[in-house]
């Protein structure tokens, strides 16, 4: 891909994207993989891990309090997860579409939620995966996960 004199900036981004512990167990963390690597993204970082209680703690600080915080944290919390960085024009904006909506049921065709993603009718949404929502959450996030990028 080459660059040429005059281009436009290019916005390139990171984003942080975790393929949680629903994922991971239903062996589907190749498949959101190949995906965001299908859409031009580059994977700058990869690892499989479990969370610990204090890094879901400053993930998640903005919700501490709200009914839903918990069982969030104990699905986090629940098994492995792969926690990856991926860096593209515009990436954040783009996996965010890539993921679908929150909702998995909702999510339309075509997405990793609406393809990969349904409502087990468990306390909070089990939907395969997390993205960056702005450049400051991904920066933050990215700083928690990966601290040395």
């Amino acid at each position: 891909m080459g660059r040429y004199a005059g281009a436009v900036s290019e916005q390139v981004q990171r984003t942080l994207v975790l393929v949680k512990p629903d994922g991971v167990a239903r062996g589907v963390t190749g498949e959101v993989l190949r995906r965001v690597e299908s859409k031009g993204y580059r994977v700058i970082a990869l690892e499989l891990r479990r969370a610990t209680p204090d890094l879901l703690a400053h993930h998640y600080a903005e919700h501490q309090g709200k009914p839903f915080y918990q069982p969030l944290v104990d699905f986090m919390l629940s098994g492995p997860l792969v926690a990856l960085v991926a860096e593209g024009h515009r990436v954040i904006e783009g996996f965010r579409s890539l993921a679908g909506a929150t909702d998995p049921t909702a999510a339309a065709p075509g997405t990793v939620r609406g393809d990969l993603g349904r409502d087990w009718g468990s306390a909070v949404q089990q939907n395969i995966v997390h993205g960056s929502d702005s450049p400051e959450s991904a920066a933050r996030e990215i700083g928690l996960w990966f601290p040395a990028l």
